[in-house]
């Protein structure tokens, strides 16, 4: 836990308890063999109290109650040490992946509540794959006493089975070649009532999504003679393929019937049956560029005969949000500058799909010319979407038509990709640094001499054919020309022919 000041934690403040799941007696046994030895006792009978909050047979969450009641279940004294130690012993369970602590504030009130999220003990396969865990527990009871307790919680198979050479071939039958759902008569009602009788955290987490696809959804929508229906069942065991599609539907505005369309295709998996992520991104971008253009021409139908009539709404995305240090805040654009504030433009930066993000710039439709070029960045240059979202923002927010153009925004592109920008921050070092180079630059033809500009004029003017020599006057034009008289003429006469030889 971590509270730097007691007087945040004290026996007055309130805390309540959530679990999805009951123990077994595997469980049991995991907490006591495996997880107190890291721990201590204490910290197990801690976890065993909170667990017990919530009636036996039923999961979600316990009522709301003071602090001083789990104090003084545990023994302990309401004084400051008393909370701290059991600071140290949740510390402890948070640790090693049994308890998650959050503090809640609540709207209009200066009271804070502690949720305690319990979480169910490893089991003895995951357990010993997790190298920390299992490099902590050898720490503790030694090498010899941890083979000698994974062998205890493990079965090991017939010795005739052992060292067989056997062929093993898969004869289950599957759900739909036994049972029939009538798809027709789907119970509107009884989803809705599910979904509000579910726990709050559940419904949540379904509302604050805009494409959630599970597997019973993708599977029941799913050809039965395809293909690919042996691929697209393994999914149901394969959940990070499955969060990919989920937000590769998110990113491209598909549905479950578009996403059950591109899965049918063939090329989507590979001869092993693993699902194709950058195939079908590809061929999802085709699908949104397509359907993109078949709603603009829609749109003007519409807005021609007067039914049109426009909706903005947008929906946060379903994946995880992270945090943006302050040392790497970028200016809200002119065009934002009411829209949102810097905190929640960087945010916004940081997390949203290029698709999503691009839009806010763009009073209508993001011209066509402009998404296939973001387009061709993501899925051939193969930068991140944060990448992304920062050249949209150096280029578009800076509100210079010059950058606007299909050339500016590659040459960005393939400067980033040699230099490697494939984070937020390096992205962010980046822009500001072509900041800087521009000011600089302008800042140096500012401070350029009059003189230079003439010599630069000359040198320009002596290629176009002009001398570069000044030109310097031999005789002077100012000289008056004298009349020569009739005698002088004479005289320069006579002393020719006397220099001649004559007389």
């Amino acid at each position: 836990m971590r509270i730097h000041n007691l007087l945040y934690f004290t026996e007055h403040h309130r805390f309540y308890i959530f679990r999805d799941f009951s123990l077994s007696s595997i469980d049991s046994k995991m907490l006591v063999q495996i997880y107190q030895p890291m721990v201590g006792a204490f910290a197990i009978a801690m976890y065993q109290q909170l667990y017990h909050y919530i009636n036996d047979g039923r999961t979600g969450y316990s009522k709301l109650e003071p602090l001083r009641k789990l104090l003084l279940g545990s023994g302990l004294e309401m004084n400051e040490q008393s909370r701290k130690y059991l600071m140290d012993q949740m510390s402890k369970l948070e640790a090693v992946g049994l308890l998650q602590t959050s503090r809640l504030a609540i709207a209009d009130s200066t009271e804070v509540v502690y949720e305690f999220e319990l979480a169910r003990p490893l089991s003895p396969a995951e357990f010993f794959s997790t190298v920390h865990l299992a490099m902590l527990l050898r720490d503790k009871v030694g090498k010899y006493a941890v083979i000698e307790l994974r062998e205890s919680l493990a079965s090991s198979e017939p010795d005739e089975l052992a060292h067989a050479q056997l062929e093993k071939e898969n004869i289950s039958v599957p759900f739909y070649d036994l049972f029939k759902l009538n798809v027709q008569s789907f119970d509107s009602e009884l989803e809705q009532a599910l979904m509000e009788v579910a726990p709050a955290r559940a419904s949540a987490k379904l509302q604050s999504a805009e494409a959630i696809i599970t597997f019973g959804e993708l599977i029941l929508r799913f050809p039965r003679n395809s293909g690919n229906r042996s691929s697209v069942e393994r999914l149901r065991l394969q959940p990070d393929q499955l969060e990919e599609l989920n937000y590769v539907a998110y990113k491209y505005h598909l549905s479950v019937a578009d996403i059950c369309r591109l899965l049918d295709e063939d090329g989507v998996f590979n001869e092993l049956g693993k699902l194709q992520i950058d195939e079908l991104q590809q061929r999802a971008a085709q699908m949104y560029r397509q359907d993109k253009k078949r709603d603009e021409q829609k749109e003007r139908l519409l807005a021609h005969t007067q039914i049109f009539a426009g909706e903005s709404a947008q929906a946060e995305p379903s994946e995880e949000e992270y945090e943006v240090d302050e040392q790497y805040f970028l200016q809200v654009p002119q065009q934002l500058a009411t829209y949102c504030d810097i905190q929640q433009y960087n945010m916004l930066m940081r997390n949203e799909p290029y698709t999503h993000f691009i839009k806010r710039f763009f009073p209508g439709a993001v011209p066509n010319w402009l998404d296939q070029q973001l387009g061709q960045i993501d899925l051939n240059y193969k930068l991140p979407e944060p990448v992304i979202n920062i050249l949209i923002h150096y280029v578009i927010g800076s509100n210079d038509n010059n950058r606007i153009t299909k050339t500016f925004i590659d040459a960005v592109a393939s400067n980033m990709l040699m230099k490697r920008i494939d984070t937020f921050e390096k992205a962010v070092v980046y822009v500001r640094e072509q900041a800087r180079l521009e000011l600089a630059k302008e800042l140096k033809k500012d401070s350029v001499p009059q003189t230079n500009s003439a010599r630069a004029g000359g040198a320009r003017g002596s290629r176009s054919g002009a001398s570069r020599k000044p030109i310097i006057p031999i005789v002077s034009d100012s000289q008056a020309v004298q009349k020569v008289s009739e005698d002088e003429l004479e005289e320069l006469r006579r002393l020719a022919r006397k220099l001649d030889g004559k007389s």
